[in-house]
């Protein structure tokens, strides 16, 4: 294997962990992922006690999720003071960009999220007058009928493998989990060899992932729609895990 810096290395197995842009994915599969019909944009606020007070009362360390209007508004608290938030609603894919809003410029970002939320209560506008770094987060999603054939030095796992929006919280659950089975598999006298460890512990990530991937897609729909506070009432009520990350 060749890197930008000029040195080689030479290995058995390569293993891609090199998240949604992989660009070891290729060598496996053509298989590209698809744009869910959402997009999040995501800034942050810093020294968040000083600048939105309000929200940081209302965070205690923890997060915020907020609904209405079949758009989202979730809220953490960070280790250095700050707070980040993710601004989610359904748009076409290039749609911000056709708007002709230059994300990279604070002033113009902050107007379209601040027009975007008008209708909701102040204390949000707090939290957009004090943002900065903001980004588009397009949220895209692997096929859940993803397949491919498994080679005997090659694989992958987290993100790489199966990508999918944040909204069940399942994702880096998931790379976990990937990284424990591959390396039991690899490490397992069951298999005859190399390829057949990699081709058992695919075959599972793929039927594990489909499932999470199913239920991040639905979790999503449903905190974009209008019954969104109740979904989310319904998964707090009823103990059921939601975000785990």
């Amino acid at each position: 294997m060749a890197f930008q810096s000029g040195s080689f290395a030479a290995a058995d197995i390569v293993i891609a962990a090199d998240g949604a842009n992989s660009k070891i994915r290729p060598y496996l599969t053509g298989i590209k992922p698809f744009y869910t019909g959402l997009t999040a944009i995501e800034a942050v606020v810093y020294d968040a006690a000083i600048n939105t007070p309000r929200i940081h009362r209302l965070l205690k360390g923890g997060k915020i999720f907020a609904f209405g209007e079949s758009k989202s508004l979730i809220v953490s608290s960070k280790g250095d003071g700050s707070l980040a938030f993710y601004a989610g609603r359904k748009i076409s894919e290039h749609g911000y960009r056709d708007s002709g809003v230059d994300f990279s410029d604070p002033a113009q970002a902050r107007f379209a999220v601040e027009q975007e939320f008008a209708s909701w209560d102040s204390i949000w506008l707090e939290l957009f007058a004090h943002a900065t770094s903001w980004t588009l987060r397009p949220q895209y999603c692997m096929p859940l009928d993803q397949a491919w054939d498994a080679l005997p030095n090659l694989t992958m796992l987290g993100d790489a493998a199966h990508l999918m929006p944040p909204y069940a919280g399942e994702g880096a659950n998931m790379a976990m989990l990937d990284a424990l089975e591959l390396s039991l598999a690899l490490l397992s006298a069951e298999f005859e060899d190399v390829h057949t460890a990699i081709a058992h512990y695919e075959k599972n990530m793929r039927e594990r992932a489909k499932a999470a991937m199913a239920m991040t897609l639905e979790s999503m729909e449903q905190l974009h729609s209008p019954s969104a506070i109740d979904y989310m009432t319904q998964i707090i009520g009823s103990g059921e895990a939601w975000e785990r990350d």
